[in-house]
This record gives structure tokens, C-alpha cells and sequence, in this order.
């Protein structure tokens, strides 16, 4: 293997949207190699990256660490997630927060609303809403001029929702967190990152707690509420019908559809299908989702 070789497997995996245990294989001694070759930060964020999406969080921590060594901005905020949400053991928000700012003083709004977070919690600093507001109204405001905070705008308006409803503004946070879910649901349809699963479920929950949700309002991923009970809803897709059904068993609430089973209502929402069709990539195209009564 040469460095172009190497490289030529990097762009091919990531460009392959279905790659095989030996695509896998290749990526990751290509990625090792060119590590080992050019010292370059990116090929060891871009490894982290893979292991961090893949759960092997010790090694993305590995990665991470050796890429921050060249003060390398992606590094310390993927450092700060790992230490935010304890991804190697034990959470450790004073790490989270030092890396958290580094990132957010190189300029990562991402790095931005997640120290605003923990104003908001007081994790690793005393707690303070107005501080958090403070942040996320400054990035919300820049949104227009920075096309990376337009991407963001799930978590974003997310966040000017729990402001909203801080204030007693329940029909502002209601347009926000609508406004996260319809740019959430565009983004599902290429990123299934499992990140924004957990952004969705928090969405959806926020949305039944500050609005009465109405029938011909049900959509797709209002499902991870409507699921919490015992029930059966109707889905009608394509001009076919679909029965999903969540059910106590043993204890455990699982979840079917189409002759299938899942065990909780996450798996099923990230990983349900019908017709070999990944339900939420189809999210939008559902024509009306309706409780069956029995």
C-alpha cells in the first residue's frame, strides 16, 4: 500500500453506502497507514469518527486525543461528547467542559450550545439559564450568515423552544421544537446517525408535553410517544396499510409491525421496515398515521 492507494480506499468506502466487513477492513488499515504515513489530523478524526459512529468509543478516544495533540478543532469537540455522555465509562464534565471550550473558541457552534447546555444543567460550572439562553440566542441569531448553524437548526431551535418554554411561551416553544422536527426529519433521510434518533425522541416528547397533538397531526415519529401505551396504530404507506403494535411482555414494552419485532420503541423507530423499506427514510410520505380501536 502507497499513500494514493490508501487514499483511493478512504474515498471509496465513503462514498460505499453498504460496505462489507472487508470494505471495513481496508478502510481502517488505509486510515492506519496514512496516520502513520502524513501525521495528519483529519485521518485520525476521520478514524475516530468511524469508531465513534460504530460505538467502539476507546478507540474513537484514542483517535480523538491523538488528533487534539494538533490542537486540531474536530478532536476537542469529539472529546467533549465522549466525556459529556460518558461513552468510555464514567461521565467527566470537567473534562467535557474544558474541551467543549477549546472547540467553541476555534469557532464550532455545536461546541457552543453543548457549553450552554451545561450553564443549563450546572454540570461542571454553577447553573445558570441566563447564560445558556444568552449563548443559544447568539448562535440562533447568526443562523443566516453561517450555513453549518442552518444544519444545526435541529438543535438549535430546539433549544429556543426549552427558552420559550422557560418563559411561559409555550406557542413560540411549540413553533420551535416544529421547526427543529420538519429540518430533523430532511436531515433522517441521508444521516441515520444514531444521535439524531435520540435529538427525535427528546423533539417528540417536547411536542406532546407543550401542545395537544390532533389526529390529522400524527405523523410517523409522534409514534415514540403514542407507543409508550399499549396500542395499535394504523400506518398507510404507499397505498397499503401497515399495523404497528407496541405490547407489555415480561415486563418489556416490544414493539411489531409487518410481521416483525422489536425490542422497544427506539429500535423500532431507527431500524423498522415494511416492504424492505426503512420507515423513517420514508417519513414524510406517510400518508396518515390512526390509532386502532379494538
Amino acid at each position: 500500500m502507497d499513500i494514493t492507494r490508501a487514499r483511493q480506499i478512504v474515498m471509496e468506502f465513503e462514498g460505499n453506502p453498504e460496505p462489507s466487513e472487508d470494505d471495513v477492513f481496508m478502510y481502517t488499515e488505509a486510515l492506519g497507514y496514512l496516520i502513520n504515513e502524513t501525521k495528519n489530523p483529519e485521518y485520525m478524526m476521520r478514524l475516530g469518527g468511524f469508531y465513534y459512529g460504530e460505538k467502539h468509543f476507546e478507540l474513537a478516544e484514542k483517535y480523538y486525543l491523538m488528533a487534539d495533540e494538533y490542537n486540531y478543532e474536530p478532536a476537542a469537540s469529539g472529546l467533549g461528547y465522549i466525556y459529556y455522555y460518558g461513552r468510555t465509562g464514567e461521565k467527566d464534565y470537567d473534562k467535557a467542559f474544558k474541551y467543549y471550550s477549546k472547540s467553541a473558541s476555534l469557532g464550532n457552534p455545536q461546541s457552543e450550545y453543548k457549553v450552554a447546555d451545561m450553564y443549563r444543567n450546572g454540570y461542571a460550572v454553577p447553573k445558570d439559564f441566563d447564560r445558556f439562553a444568552s449563548i443559544v440566542r447568539g448562535i440562533w441569531n447568526r443562523r443566516q450568515s453561517d450555513g453549518y448553524i442552518q444544519y444545526l437548526t435541529p438543535e438549535i431551535a430546539s433549544r429556543m423552544g426549552m427558552i420559550m418554554e422557560h418563559d411561559g411561551k409555550n406557542k413560540e416553544a411549540y413553533d420551535f421544537y416544529k421547526l427543529a422536527k420538519r429540518s430533523l426529519i430532511h436531515r433522517l433521510k441521508t444521516d441515520d446517525f444514531f444521535g439524531n434518533f435520540t435529538i427525535m425522541a427528546m423533539l417528540i416528547d417536547n411536542i406532546h408535553r407543550v401542545h395537544e397533538v390532533f389526529p390529522e397531526e400524527i405523523g410517523f415519529y409522534d409514534l415514540y410517544v403514542l407507543l409508550k401505551t399499549p396500542s395499535s396504530w394504523s400506518i398507510k404507506l404507499f397505498g397499503k396499510e401497515f399495523i404497528v403494535t407496541s405490547a407489555e411482555e415480561d415486563g418489556a414494552l416490544i414493539v411489531s409491525c409487518d410481521g416483525k419485532y422489536y425490542r422497544s420503541i427506539s429500535d423500532f423507530i431507527a431500524g423498522g421496515t415494511v416492504d424492505d423499506m426503512k420507515l423513517f427514510r420514508v417519513a414524510d410520505r406517510i400518508k396518515s398515521v390512526s390509532q386502532v380501536i379494538t
